[in-house]
């Protein structure tokens, strides 16, 4: 694990969108290319007072000279974008991370269904026009609350009639059939989505049977599971076999960082991927919304999930 680059850049532009979303273009003020990103990919946005945002790259992943991201305004989120939007004007200097991508286009696919809800067009986005660009089939359904979204007119212009909006809003309303429009189920099918829970979950219970790596998930905020209970455990360490004890009340990224271990974190949700941890003994309890199934044999998100016991970390 590294710890991912912080750069220092500039916002060059400020657009709003339909509900509440602001678009931020950001430009390096001495380097005339930034880091490479694939589409799907995310940056973290640093807050003066130490939090932490993720937010997708939504620009074009071959002009490098800008980032663009859209940040919606949330009245009962963590505070995060409501600061972005009160915050940050033009010339406005913005500490952002290296791109990292958990969430990319599986070039295996003969044809992608993007589905997206609300703010989850984001990542979306870019993946679409790769698509696009490789000359790949693919359809996008984007299921909104709004009679007119958010990047309507952009989508619209880059997709013509790849593009399919779905408005619980306005005269004309028209909701998403999660089982009716879901593509069949063909080993060349793959499904991409991104939205809120009520989405998600309504295209992971669609999904259920279909063999791992068809259908892929990017989530902005974790699943609530009230009926967990943490119980404490142990971490050894692999490389001096230290002992470390991870109280209920208390991660094991917590517990690292207080014993000195320099470990990248970002969200602490489990939604970001950044504190990726390989592990060789020990039950995972996995509670993050990242790590696919065949990479949970020996690899743990610290932020958020546990162990049984004890768990043998490759530190």
């Amino acid at each position: 694990m590294t710890a991912r680059i912080i750069m220092k850049l500039l916002i060059e532009d400020i657009q709003d969108e339909p509900g509440a979303v602001r678009v931020l273009t950001l430009k390096h003020p001495k380097r005339p290319v930034l880091p490479a990103w694939q589409p799907g990919a995310h940056v973290d946005l640093r807050l003066p007072d130490g939090r932490i945002r993720q937010y997708s790259l939504i620009s074009d992943p071959e002009d490098l000279t800008r980032y663009r991201i859209a940040v919606k305004c949330e009245e009962n989120g963590r505070g995060g974008s409501k600061w972005v939007h009160e915050s940050l004007d033009i010339g406005s200097e913005a500490h952002i991370s290296a791109p990292r991508c958990n969430f990319s286009l599986d070039g295996s696919g003969a044809y992608h269904f993007f589905i997206a809800g609300g703010i989850g067009i984001t990542p979306l986005m870019a993946m679409a026009r790769q698509a696009l660009a490789s000359g790949a089939s693919f359809d996008l359904a984007y299921c909104t609350s709004l009679e007119v979204p958010p990047f309507a007119a952009e989508l619209h212009a880059w997709f013509g009639g790849r593009l399919r909006i779905f408005s619980a809003g306005g005269a004309a309303k028209r909701r998403f059939d999660v089982r009716a429009g879901l593509p069949k189920q063909e080993p060349g099918v793959r499904i991409y989505c991104c939205g809120p829970e009520r989405l998600t979950g309504a295209v992971r219970e669609a999904t259920r049977d279909w063999p791992e790596g068809q259908v892929h998930f990017e989530v902005f905020k974790p699943a609530l599971d009230e009926n967990f209970k943490p119980e404490p455990f142990d971490i050894k360490i692999a490389s001096t076999g230290q002992i470390l004890r991870v109280p209920a009340e208390k991660s094991a990224l917590s517990v690292l960082k207080d014993a000195g271990f320099l470990l990248p974190s970002s969200c602490e949700l489990g939604v970001c991927g950044s504190c990726l941890c390989g592990y060789r003994e020990g039950v995972a309890i996995h509670r993050d919304s990242v790590l696919p199934v065949h990479a949970r044999q020996d690899r743990i998100m610290l932020c958020v999930s546990r162990a049984r016991v004890q768990i043998t970390l490759d530190l």
